[in-house]
């Protein structure tokens, strides 16, 4: 069995050496480590040929129209939710896939359409990045209950199962992945919530650029993600992937272009377009729509398993690297036990913005900051709650990190690096050896 391990390691190994080559010959080319890929995942050259061969011999116009190009459009369009949607292991018959501008575009829906009203409440995991967060606006401004699940030392949610049970009934929101500590929440907590009465918002942006997620097995009302952090190409296009039951709940509190079968000044009316058509305002971006084909084609050329094996390995180096060297903190589990490629850590007397700097000067590239997500920053670096808020207040247009970190007595961030299927052992040892030289 050993024998076998070692060779499909070594397989595996072989194959991203390609695929790295063939790909993304670029980062070698310009001696770049990039440990990025919660930020953004990087695109292929494959992406650009097919999407642009596409544009050079196809002709495109306003899907809402009915001539050739029209029809040319939307059947790319239908096409791509299709494919959208067999990524995920579901179809249109249970499902809709809903275009958006990206993760938070698709969140914003849900929460500006969930009806909650004073007898609903909204649960959040206080591991969520602001674009969920930012739903306690709405519930709050129609009267429901908010309620946090804490986390643990680890960075886990605490008594998740609890704090569902002690709340109304509502909408349940958290995230597959943490885009902070690369924590993976019980993906169990779907069925958990509904069998409570919640809907669930998944959260799926961090998760699936290195798992596969069934949303057969993961039933998710309402999943949320960006196509570029799943493979770098195009930006600025999302999804939101609903059950259709659960879509017939949303009451949209407007209209738009492209989301009414009829609107009438004189009459004072309108008429909102059936299912995902009623959520898709304006124009959709159609050309960058038709570049999503060759981004599943590079995930499905990989594998998900094998990119999951493949990451999991890297961020195995990577942490056992970081957990070896003095003064270094790393914040999360401290191994491989429900954690993605993602890692978040401090230097020991050297503020994260130095230490981003620092390796960008030496051909690594890192993320610093809270990453967007406020409560596990909070959970992670233990500031007491009034001196923060203190700080906050004090400071507000006027905040920058380094003014935060003054006056808390402590730097509220941190770094983070994040895996990806371009990268190799030779990147986390060029990221390890730049950390080294600055922890001693």
């Amino acid at each position: 069995m050993l024998t076998l391990a070692v060779d499909t390691r070594s397989r595996d190994a072989a194959f991203f050496a390609g695929l790295r080559a063939r790909e993304f010959a670029r980062l070698d080319a310009q001696r770049l480590a990039y440990l990025d890929y919660t930020g953004s995942a990087l695109y292929a050259e494959s992406q650009l040929y097919a999407h642009h061969a596409l544009l050079r011999r196809g002709i495109f116009g306003n899907p809402h129209s009915d001539s050739a190009p029209s029809r040319a459009s939307t059947d790319v369009i239908d096409a791509a939710r299709r494919r959208v949607l067999r990524h995920f292991d579901v179809d249109e018959r249970t499902h809709a896939v809903i275009f958006t501008a990206n993760t938070s575009a698709a969140v914003k829906l849900v929460a500006e359409s969930y009806p909650f009203d004073a007898s609903t409440s909204l649960v959040l995991s206080s591991d969520n990045h602001n674009s969920v967060l930012g739903i306690r606006e709405y519930a709050a401004r129609a009267g429901a209950a908010v309620h946090a699940i804490a986390l643990d030392e680890e960075l886990r949610l605490r008594d998740a199962r609890a704090t569902l049970a002690a709340a109304k009934r509502g909408l349940f929101a958290f995230p597959a992945q943490s885009n902070f500590s690369g924590v993976r929440h019980p993906l169990a907590l779907v069925s958990d919530a509904h069998r409570l009465g919640f809907d669930v918002l998944l959260d799926a942006a961090a998760y699936v650029p290195s798992h596969a997620l069934s949303l057969r097995d993961v039933p998710a009302d309402f999943t949320a993600l960006s196509f570029y952090k799943l493979f770098g190409y195009p930006t600025g296009l999302g999804a939101l992937i609903a059950r259709r039951d659960a879509l017939a709940k949303l009451r949209r509190p407007w209209f738009a272009g492209g989301t009414v079968l009829f609107a009438s000044v004189a009459a004072n009316t309108h008429r909102l377009r059936p299912g995902h058509e009623a959520f898709e305002d304006g124009t959709p971006d159609f050309l960058n729509i038709a570049a999503l084909d060759a981004g599943f084609d590079l995930l499905d050329g990989a594998g998900m398993p094998r990119i999951a094996v493949h990451v999991a390995h890297l961020t195995e180096l990577l942490l056992d690297g970081l957990l070896a060297l003095h003064n270094v903190r790393v914040y999360g589990p401290r191994d491989l036990t429900a954690r993605g490629g993602t890692i978040a850590f401090n230097i020991r007397g050297v503020p994260y913005w130095d230490v981003e700097a620092y390796a960008r000067e030496r051909g690594v590239a890192l993320r610093g900051g809270c990453f967007c997500n406020p409560g596990a920053s909070e959970a992670a670096f233990g500031i007491e709650t009034s001196r923060l808020r203190g700080c906050l207040e004090t400071l507000g247009a006027d905040f920058t990190p380094q003014r935060l970190a003054a006056c808390a007595g402590t730097v509220v961030g941190a770094v983070r690096a994040s895996l990806g299927l371009a990268n190799n052992e030779a990147d986390v040892a060029r990221a390890l050896d730049v950390i080294a030289s600055l922890s001693r």
